[in-house]
């Protein structure tokens, strides 16, 4: 391994431990040994809206995430420290340079449907994430392997990185070796599907999964449920639960969640913000919270007007006194975020300030867009995928607050995530919420996700060359003091043009029910939790 790479994965080992030490668990993760057989135990989970789909390689929202890691397994894992361990790779090695590695997979795992797992199966799950057809958030990732460019400008359907040597051995070959290949491969995008099955259904194996990994696809009733059933033949063994059902909430009704929580229909809930010191001072149930790696805000169209303006952008950040909605509505459970990269995070810049609360200032900058007192300004269209008593709330001050400079705002809710999250590729609102839960713990997955322009993430259609040029550089610098500062030149210029209104970062919390044991919570939140260990002790 070189230098450069030991670098970065020592950076790495401590941005999992910062993630980390800040938990607050009122019971242990894994107090006891589970028993030796629960076949009967059916575990019951809320879902805070119906996943878009539950093909890995197409997820771009976190329910599709949440049970789609449950479905699959990729060649490698992360575990509960972030750290990556096998999964279907039952070892590998790479070469010192880091440019080559060899996976060897484990023998005899199955795919629910009954066929062994081939490296056949490994290359054409990876060179699927490239396809152009399918259009895969996580293609970025994955343009370091050899041949990326040809796959994904439809130039050539499969990797030619990527090898199977023999039936249970593949080869990867990369054009550089900034982040370690394992880290990449960790991501949930990159779970291996059974080539045969997902050439034969298209698009409709979405909807009909079928991998390797601890729970096996059964039901999915759009609004209502998902179902899925523990893979008794599992390799690292089998789950302690028989049954897992994905409740559905669409909206993120956390009020309705934790009310049938309390009822006993839920073994876990998020955390309700109605009453939420008494809810979480609650001993009988048990609360786990974690830092996570998480940016919400609201973003701007940055092509529409009047928002294709950075002066008026910037007027809407100084008007808006977001402190006052952390506290006041959301009762300081979240960290109020100042830039773009949480706490903890490689580059992360403790000296930003971002934009104070100044509706004087919000006035001056309306005034010079040619706006004064929001004469002539346009209503404000704002969209949001979830309605709750509390998003109300934190919009009504949003429209108070507003007012107070002369913008009129009109909010419209949602709340079929798959609709929402079309209208948003499409760029159809004006003003959007938005939350964003990394896939890799490093600063690329918020600055260079989000921002450049020619990210498919990029909601805000907002374009700067120099910050693309920054990020492009900053993705490849082996030094480290040099990438963090190439990283807080590109975060301070996109605060500058403002396309964003960074609200908070977000922190893991949930309720579980006492008789719930082995819990493993990460700092990449609620999808990354291994739920095969978790068993039911229902005589407590």
């Amino acid at each position: 391994m070189t230098p450069p790479l030991r670098r970065v994965l020592v950076v790495i080992l401590l941005c999992s431990f910062v993630l980390i030490w800040p938990s607050l668990i009122r019971s242990q993760a894994r107090d006891e040994e589970r028993p030796g057989s629960t076949a009967s135990t059916v575990y019951r989970r809320p879902l805070g809206n119906d996943p878009a789909t539950l093909d890995p390689a197409r997820v771009t929202d976190i329910y599709s995430r949440s049970v789609s890691q449950q479905i699959f397994d990729g060649l490698v894992q992360f575990d509960h420290t972030l750290t990556v361990v096998p999964a279907l790779a039952a070892f590998w090695k790479a070469s010192r340079d880091g440019l080559t590695w060899t996976f060897t997979l484990r023998t005899g795992v199955r795919f629910h449907h009954g066929r062994e797992v081939e490296a056949d199966d490994v290359v054409y799950s990876l060179s699927r994430l490239l396809d152009p057809k399918i259009a895969s958030p996580a293609a970025d990732h994955f343009m370091v392997i050899r041949g990326a460019s040809e796959v994904r400008e439809g130039k050539a359907k499969r990797l030619v990185g990527v090898t199977a040597l023999d039936r249970h051995t593949v080869k990867l070959e990369l054009v550089e070796a900034s982040i370690p290949l394992v880290l990449i491969l960790a991501l949930g995008y990159a779970k291996i599907v059974p080539y045969d099955l997902v050439e034969q259904l298209g698009e409709a194996f979405g909807a009909r999964p079928s991998g390797t990994g601890p729970f096996k696809f059964v039901s999915w009733d759009r609004g209502n449920e998902i179902v899925l059933a523990a893979n008794r033949e599992y390799f690292a063994g089998p789950p302690a639960i028989a049954r897992l059902v994905y409740r559905i909430f669409r909206g993120e009704q956390l009020d309705e969640m934790y009310r049938e929580f309390r009822q006993g229909d839920l073994e876990d809930t998020p955390v309700p913000t109605r009453d939420y010191a008494r809810v979480v001072a609650d001993e009988r149930y048990r609360y786990v919270k974690r830092t996570l790696f998480s940016h919400r805000h609201y973003g701007f169209n940055t092509r529409m007007k009047p928002f294709d303006d950075r002066r008026v952008r910037q007027a809407l950040l100084h008007a808006i006194d977001r402190a006052a909605i952390v506290h006041g509505v959301f009762l300081d459970r979240y960290v109020l975020a100042q830039g773009i990269l949480p706490p903890g995070t490689q580059g992360f810049n403790p000296e930003l300030r971002g934009y104070p609360y100044d509706p004087p200032r919000a006035q001056r900058l309306l005034a010079e867009a040619g706006y004064p007192n929001g004469k002539g300004i346009p209503s404000v269209s704002i969209w949001s995928s979830v309605k709750s008593d509390r998003i109300v709330r934190e919009h009504e001050h949003v429209r108070r607050d507003l007012a107070n400079v002369g913008i009129e705002a009109q909010f419209h809710y949602l709340t079929q995530w798959p609709t929402f999250l079309k209208g948003l590729e499409e760029g159809r609102f004006p003003v959007f919420l938005h939350a964003w839960f990394a896939d890799l713990p490093d600063p690329d997955n918020f600055l260079y996700k989000l921002f450049h322009s020619r990210s498919s993430r990029n909601f805000f259609r907002y374009a700067n060359a120099t910050v693309d040029e920054l990020l492009s550089r900053a993705r490849n610098e082996q030094d480290l003091s040099r990438r963090v500062d190439l990283y807080r030149r590109a975060e301070q210029l996109i605060l500058d043009d403002a396309p964003v209104i960074p609200f908070w970062h977000y922190t893991y919390e949930r309720l579980f029910q006492p008789y719930v044991r082995s819990v493993e919570v990460n700092g990449l939140g609620d999808p990354y939790i291994p739920l095969r260990k978790i068993w039911l002790d229902r005589k407590r």
